[in-house]
């Protein structure tokens, strides 16, 4: 009955163990993406993580969960859901096709002439 109970105690330091890292991770997330925190401070808060993990984890949720909910929200607000994931993108009709889309980007100033450059190529068919 003894090694029942061991490996039930194992089992569950192990699942105890992996929820601690899930909230510590999650926690970490939502410091470095906070816009409204300066460098010092979350210097401060991953120290206080880092020596004292289990305080500090409390604190953190205690002192900023409400605005850590509010700022996942907003998070999402501003994603826009990806519908089209597992779809193949369908294929431009022509390269002149290919190549006025990269053209539009480099006169946007998103890609640089030596990307604009290697699409123009892999529209073309050549090796770039």
């Amino acid at each position: 009955m003894g090694s029942f109970w061991n490996a039930f105690l194992y089992v569950f330091y192990i699942f105890a163990f992996v929820a601690f890292l899930m909230v510590l991770f999650t926690v970490l997330v939502d410091l470095f993406r906070d816009t409204e925190l300066n460098g010092w401070w979350k210097a401060l808060w991953v120290i206080f993580l880092i020596f004292l993990p289990g305080i500090g984890l409390l604190v953190y949720l205690i002192a900023r969960g409400r605005g850590m909910a509010a700022r996942n929200m907003a998070r999402r607000a501003t994603v826009p859901e990806d519908d089209s994931w597992g779809q193949h993108p369908t294929p431009s009709a022509t390269p002149a096709a290919d190549i006025q889309q990269a053209q539009t980007l480099l006169d946007q100033g998103v890609i640089s002439a030596g990307e604009f450059d290697a699409l123009k190529a892999k529209a073309l068919g050549q090796r770039y």
